[in-house]
C-alpha cells in the first residue's frame, strides 16, 4: 500500500487513505494480518487502545487535540451509509 497517515492533514486527505485502503484490501487483502472485518475492527480497537506506546516507541506525543468523536461518528456511519 502506498498510501501514507503521515500525509493525512484534512477530511479528504482521510477520506483519500480510506480509499486506499480499500483498494489494497480489494488487491491483496488476504496478505492483510486482518483480512475480515471482524479481526481488522478488533485490532483497530486494541491498536487505539495502546496507541500511546506506539507513538512513545515512535519518539512522539500522542496527539492531544485528535477529534475522536469524529472518528467514532464516521465508523459508525458507515455501518448504515450508502
Amino acid at each position: 500500500m502506498t498510501a501514507s497517515p503521515e500525509h493525512v492533514d484534512s477530511r479528504a486527505d482521510l477520506a483519500a487513505f480510506v480509499r486506499a485502503l480499500h483498494r489494497s484490501h480489494a488487491e491483496e487483502g488476504s496478505s492483510w494480518e486482518n483480512e475480515d472485518l471482524a479481526s481488522f475492527l478488533e485490532a483497530l480497537a486494541a491498536w487505539i487502545e495502546d496507541a500511546d506506546g506506539w507513538y512513545r516507541n515512535a519518539g512522539r506525543e500522542l496527539p492531544a487535540d485528535g477529534d475522536w468523536s469524529f472518528f467514532a461518528r464516521a465508523l459508525r456511519a458507515a455501518t448504515l451509509y450508502e
